[in-house]
Formats: C-alpha cells, structure tokens, sequence
C-alpha cells in the first residue's frame, strides 16, 4: 500500500499511453511522474516499460502487471464507493464468461437489459465453451451448466437444465426420424469438442432404462463452437445434443423439435460461477440478483421443455 500512488500512475500511464499525460491527470509534473515510475519499477526489480522519445510501451512483465494492478484498484474503489453509498453503487466494469451459443444469443441481451438500468457499468463478456479459470482469466461471473469440481468457487445454481437431440424438421422429413438410441447410427451427428475432449459419447434414460450412444468421429461434423453446432443443425446438417437453454428459441420457432422426446437427456443446472470471497463488488451482486430474476422467468416459459 506505500506505493499505491506509483501504482495508479503506472495503470493511467498504461491507459492513455503516456507518462507526462498520465502525471498531468493526476496532479504531476512530467518529472515527478517520471521519478515514481523509476521508483516503482526499482521495487519491483521489473521493467514495465518499453521508452521511446514518443512513447511508452508495455513489455510483457508490465502487460501481466497491468491486469492485476487494473482488478485490485477496481477492488478497493469499489470498497471505497460501497461504504459512501450505502452498497447501493453499482459502476464499474463486470467480466461476465458465457458458453459461445448462451452467451450470444441469451446472456448478450440480458447484459443490454441490465446496462440500460445501470449506465454507468461496462461490460467485457468472454465466450468459450470450456470453462476458463476465473482467478487467472479475471473472470467476475462465469454462466456455466453443471458444476466444476473447483471447490475454490462459489456455485449458484440459477435455473433447471437438460440436453436435448434436436434436428431440423426438414432433416427429419428427409431421413426420418430415431425412436432409440440404437438408431442414432444411421443419422448424421455433430458433436462438440473442447481441450477435455469430443462429447461423442450420449447418454439417455427413458424411465428405469438407460441406454448410451457413441457417435462415430469419422462420420460426424464436429466443432469446438456451440454457436456453429446450432447452426448446421437449424440448416439441417444433422442431429445435435444441445442444452435446452441453447435451442429454446428454436424450438419454439419450430426451427428445431425434440427427437427421441421419450429418451431423457442429462440434467445439468445453470449455475452463476464466482469466487469466493466476503465481499462481493456491488455491480456484481446487482448482476448475479438481476439474472437470477431473468432465468425465473425464462424457465417459465421452457418450462414444457425443463420438465
């Protein structure tokens, strides 16, 4: 904390890409700016820096540096806004992570939703269908279905969930339609893939019974995007496992129908991700409050689907 001054001068240095602008900013002479650069990069034996006599450049121990310097200051002015406000300050930027399809065509109007009642937050919204550490990627919440086996994060479950095979109705009327997962192997399948590996093996249960099937790699389309999965399946590619809150619109629209309905597949909740910590940046909790209201009411309406 001695050189939290050096420190927000080298994060407003960093921000507008020059060392006597950032000192003006903050009440510095262009000397003085430049000795508690010289002073901070002394304490850290770093450089931070890269200096032309036009301007500065981040070397690669100043990028890392610049992430965590960015969320701890994040941290304390959100601190210092809670306790003159009544935790009622809700500014700031909020990392949100989101599978590729949820996160495009769900949670984007939801964070618009909720940027419209609260202007002065900003929004960094990553997409992956693999699950990014949120500590090392400076994730705030992550939308995932299912649980990770972290025990470090907080997992909040916000709406129920299930897989679904779902296809195209013009690819059902081309090639018909399976009844059992033995079928499965005379259809054309697409499937997802992630650094864990291909999701080529689908499970069902249908009541007491249980059935799995292992769709061939040499015959199936695969992507590592769900967003594509969707995709191919709505231009009848094939038959895909989607979660219902990916292809809910679609089915609805009578873009995509349920195959196999009286085959179950998995169950995996939607849960809010965060870590664990006693204080939660009030634009965060005002996040993770407003989406739990919004999945309550979209479950309504795929509630014949959830089911």
């Amino acid at each position: 904390m001695d050189n939290l001054g050096d420190i927000r001068l080298f994060v407003e240095a960093a921000n507008v890409g020059g060392l006597s602008a950032a000192g003006r900013k903050l009440g510095l002479s262009p000397a003085a700016a430049s000795a508690r650069l010289v002073k901070l990069e002394g304490a850290l034996r770093t450089q931070l820096f890269e200096r032309t006599t036009r301007s500065l450049r981040l070397t690669e121990e100043g990028r890392m540096y610049l992430a965590h310097c960015q969320h701890a200051l994040q941290t304390l002015d959100d601190a210092h806004a809670a306790l003159h406000a009544g935790h009622s300050m809700v500014s700031g930027k909020i990392r949100v992570s989101a599978t590729s399809d949820f996160g495009r065509h769900v949670v984007k109007r939801w964070l618009d939703e909720f940027n419209a009642a609260h202007p002065d937050v900003s929004f960094a919204l990553m997409l992956s269908d693999s699950l990014s550490h949120l500590l090392h990627d400076d994730i705030d919440l992550a939308i995932r279905f299912g649980v990770p086996a972290d025990s470090s994060m907080v997992a909040r479950r916000l709406a129920p969930n299930r897989r679904v095979l779902c296809a195209s109705p013009s690819y059902i009327d081309a090639h018909g339609e399976p009844h059992h997962p033995e079928d499965l192997a005379r259809f054309d399948p697409i499937v997802l893939s992630s650094a864990a590996g291909v999701a080529n093996e689908w499970r069902f249960t249908n009541g007491d019974d249980t059935a799995a099937f292992q769709v061939s790699l040499a015959k199936a389309r695969e992507t590592n995007d769900g967003a594509l999965a969707r995709d191919w399946a709505v231009e009848g590619a094939g038959i895909v496992m989607k979660s219902i809150w990916d292809v809910g619109e679609d089915l609805q629209a009578g873009r995509l129908q349920i195959v196999m309905p009286a085959w179950r597949g998995p169950d995996v909740p939607v849960h809010a991700l965060y870590q664990r910590t006693q204080y939660m940046a009030p634009r965060v909790r005002a996040l993770l409050d407003f989406l739990v209201e919004r999945f309550a009411e979209a479950s309504q309406t795929l509630d014949a689907y959830l089911k």
